[in-house]
């Protein structure tokens, strides 16, 4: 059962360092049909605090859904992704990564990284708002999340 249908909303956690990105998400995410509640981490060292709840994320909720940008300052997306998957308390939070590279070594390598989907950002504004409300369709709405332990 999804969380909405459970009456709470969606957590989805950005790891984003590019401000006009976490912008244009927060609004296509607010036009989507479900109800969600986004926190944001602007590199990959304070989403690793913020997932193993250290320092002043202490209380911070776990999340239903992570997406995670590749390139990213202090600790980079692969490197983040890694050690979700490798910790049995993160590793079945699904993971989109949503990043502007098109190369096929990242795809490959965050692949096999064990990354739930891989989308390339595109540069167009409005194609940028239809992709993110695409994920907010898919993984909010039609698929079923792993319960919270």
């Amino acid at each position: 059962m999804t969380a909405e249908a459970h009456g709470r909303p969606i957590e989805i956690l950005l790891v984003e360092d590019n401000p006009g990105d976490v912008r244009l998400t927060i609004e296509a995410l607010k036009e989507g049909k479900v109800r969600n509640s986004l926190s944001v981490a602007k590199d990959g060292a304070e989403a690793l605090a913020f997932l193993r709840r250290q320092g002043p994320y202490g209380g911070a909720p776990r999340p239903d859904l992570i997406l995670l940008d590749l390139n990213l300052p202090r600790k980079d997306g692969r490197e983040v992704l890694a050690e979700i998957k490798e910790d049995p308390v993160l590793r079945r939070i699904p993971v989109v990564v949503l990043t502007t590279s098109k190369a096929e070594e990242d795809i490959l390598r965050t692949y096999d990284l064990h990354a739930n989907c891989y989308i390339t950002k595109p540069v167009d504004l409005d194609q940028f708002i239809d992709v993110v409300r695409s994920i907010d369709e898919f993984w909010l709405a039609v698929v079923r999340l792993p319960p919270k332990d």
